[in-house]
């Protein structure tokens, strides 16, 4: 793979592009630039202008130092995670560990959730985007958009978590869950 110290401005801003998942046209949206403006600089058919550089390097949330800044040696995001190495970000007896390998670029989050006996989320949760879950053992009652499911090991669980959600264990024994959500950063 090539090092962006030898890539043109516009092919470097391509590969920066590609490397977060961008299509050109999400990219000219968050830019105010056109699209034939991005086709364009990233073929290298002309140079941006610096307040073109600075609108993309916004979207790609890089300064023009950093773009400019010789090149590093790749990150290389793990692969592996270990157990000790889970983020715990839950509270008040409901743990969630965080499947986090340090790619700040994720799309993706992952949790392995736990519920003790008698513990919820507490209020209504409620983040654009959508989530995905997996109950391994116990019990849950999920309570979207003011309906409510009880839901059991083997079940699984689909929701829009822009609509206000909650998870409550009111059963005695502990609940287990997998769940993957977007976005990745809650």
């Amino acid at each position: 793979m090539s090092t962006h110290g030898e890539l043109a401005p516009g092919s470097r801003l391509a590969d920066i592009r590609r490397r977060l998942g961008l299509s050109q046209r999400r990219v000219a949206e968050l830019s105010g630039l056109t699209h034939g403006a991005i086709c364009t600089i990233e073929q290298d058919k002309v140079s941006p202008a610096v307040s073109s550089l600075q609108k993309l390097l916004k979207v790609y949330d890089m300064s023009l130092s950093e773009f400019f800044a010789e090149p590093k040696a790749p990150v290389r995001n793990k692969v592996v995670v270990n157990e000790n190495e889970l983020v715990e970000i839950g509270s008040r007896g409901v743990s969630f560990r965080l499947v986090h390998n340090g790619n700040r670029q994720r799309a993706l989050g992952f949790l392995i959730e736990c519920y003790a006996p008698g513990t919820s989320t507490g209020g209504h949760l409620k983040h654009q985007g959508e989530e995905v879950g997996t109950v391994l053992e116990g019990e849950i009652e999920l309570t979207v958009d003011g309906e409510h499911y009880r839901l059991t090991a083997g079940q699984s669980y689909v929701i829009d978590t822009g609509l206000p959600h909650t998870f409550t264990n009111t059963s005695d024994r502990e609940c287990r869950i997998i769940s993957a959500h977007t976005p990745a950063n809650l």
